[in-house]
């Protein structure tokens, strides 16, 4: 290139450099506002992942580390990798031990004395129980009438004391508080505290140890303590994995928040999926407003072969609220969505044990109710078995 023809094109090359110093300039400002936003936004969360690593720590003595199972039919029906992280053999069948743990052991000697209480339909009651009767304190459990009889007969066999409430969110949180104040016990909400998010992330420490090469996992939403707790833990180590939340279409109030961008209750909710009635919190809604990247609804019939599934592939028997997450990577919505396609390694947490509903035997093949017997328990090697009484 000639010099003449070289100093002609030089204004344009300068016009070009400035133009790229503005758009550096203007992508580092947007980058350091972004940077900005979640940290306030992270100083908004009831947890984070030092205070998941803590519970870790305070609750590793106490729980199981639950072991991941993986199918080669189910991969071949999903067209994707699963793996399942089975908190169905959980102390008490059921993650909500870790948190219930976690917020037992956070007590100081003087608080803890006094005892704990708490109201709740599900899983919740009986950890809370089970982790009390682990620290040596007193369990006021406050269940409502309309909840499966199984739910309280479960507290009473961990040592808690139940005391019945009509079936509204109104009446359990109006009994709860008079026994509060009766006892002076602590009071632990089965979703909506830090101590129980913090309890319930340490699932996803493990899980990504387990099987570090999941790019997805697919949670439960109810209260939101779960996937909360789960989402905080799984971005922090892995910012680029995709948090997904399973809800039962009949109880669709997190999708619908999600939609709309604030918390949305329902008046009803219809689903067989009995531990996913709960709505988010305040705690608990940020988290899954900021880091839960979708959420998936199926309908109950999803929800009740995938339990079918569970139980003839996996042989593992969940309720339906922990067979949920099985259901939404085999749901149409899911399968169907351009958005999903690169989610090739899924993480599934199955939980639950208790199974309430009243479905046909044509579909699972057993009736309820069922007694568990644990056969084998060792660090490598998991069995259960179940008795079906006709």
């Amino acid at each position: 290139m000639d010099n003449k023809f070289a100093f002609r094109l030089y204004p344009l090359y300068v016009w070009l450099e400035k133009g790229k110093r503005r758009i550096r300039s203007k992508n580092l400002s947007q980058s350091y506002t972004l940077g900005l936003k979640m940290e306030v936004n992270k100083e908004k969360y009831a947890a984070d992942l030092s205070s998941i690593e803590a519970a870790r720590a305070r609750i590793s003595s106490f729980i199981h580390k639950t072991p991941v199972m993986t199918s080669e039919s189910l991969d071949a029906i999903s067209g994707r990798k699963l793996f399942f992280k089975c908190e169905c053999f959980q102390k008490g069948g059921a993650f909500k031990f870790r948190g219930a743990c976690n917020a037992i052991f956070s007590l100081d000697d003087q608080q803890a004395a006094k005892g704990v209480v708490t109201h709740s339909s599900g899983n919740h009651a009986a950890a809370l129980a089970l982790a009390a009767k682990l620290r040596g304190i007193p369990a006021h459990i406050v269940i409502p009438k309309n909840a499966p009889q199984c739910k309280g007969q479960n507290v009473v066999r961990y040592g808690g004391q139940v005391i019945w409430s009509e079936a509204t969110m109104q009446s359990r949180e109006e009994t709860a508080t008079k026994v509060l104040q009766e006892t002076g016990a602590a009071l632990i909400h089965p979703f909506n505290d830090g101590r129980i998010i913090s309890g319930q992330g340490t699932i996803s420490l493990e899980l990504l140890e387990q099987s570090p090469q999941i790019d997805t996992i697919i949670v439960p939403i109810s209260g939101g303590g779960l996937i909360s707790g789960v989402a905080l833990a799984a971005k922090s180590i892995n910012p680029a994995i995709r948090i997904l939340a399973a809800e039962p279409r009949g109880a669709n109030d997190a999708a619908q928040s999600k939609a709309v961008g604030r918390i949305v209750t329902l008046t009803e909710t219809n689903t067989v999926a009995d531990g996913l009635r709960a709505f988010l919190g305040e705690l608990t809604w940020p988290v899954v407003r900021d880091l839960v990247d979708d959420i998936i609804t199926v309908d109950d019939t999803e929800i009740i072969d995938a339990m079918r599934l569970c139980y003839e592939i996996l042989k593992v028997a969940v309720e339906p609220s922990g067979a949920i997450g099985l259901a939404a990577v085999l749901s149409d919505s899911f399968r169907n969505n351009p958005a999903w396609k690169d989610c090739n390694q899924i993480g599934i947490i199955l939980s639950g044990v208790t199974l309430v509903a009243i479905i046909s035997p044509r579909i699972l093949n057993f009736t309820y109710p069922f007694e568990e017997f644990p056969l084998v328990k060792s660090d490598s090697d998991w069995n259960l078995t179940y008795l079906w009484r006709q």
